[in-house]
């Protein structure tokens, strides 16, 4: 893998504090701090761009964006927010092949965190 070849999603927020805190939970930091654009990573792989939007969306249940994080400890994530995550008893196994959970951030977007099963 090479940094100068990835891509990375930019993901609309009203409120870019409360979405932040969020991404921190699910283990990203700020790397950098634009005011109205902030940039996440792991450290490990993960990048996340976070761009403020005023009033993105209009109703949070609209909002159509999704990010799929791939992690190895996928247990270790939910623990951090077992409280936000959507399916009962998740994380769990799936019938296309993966272990995982899903959460909703604070303005909406879909996240699926999860691993490929062997």
């Amino acid at each position: 893998m090479t940094d100068l070849h990835r891509v990375v999603a930019i993901v609309p927020s009203s409120d870019l504090d409360a979405s932040e805190a969020f991404y921190q939970r699910l283990g990203f930091a700020v790397v950098s701090d634009h005011g109205h654009y902030r940039i996440l990573a792991d450290g490990r792989g993960w990048h996340l761009h976070l761009n403020h939007v005023e009033g993105w969306p209009e109703k949070v249940e609209d909002n159509p964006f999704g990010l799929y994080l791939y992690v190895e400890d996928v247990d270790a994530v939910a623990d951090r927010v077992r409280e936000l995550i959507i399916e009962k008893g998740a994380p769990h196994r799936k019938p296309w092949g993966t272990y995982e959970f899903a959460v909703s951030d604070p303005s909406g977007t879909l996240v699926r965190v999860g691993r490929v099963l062997d």
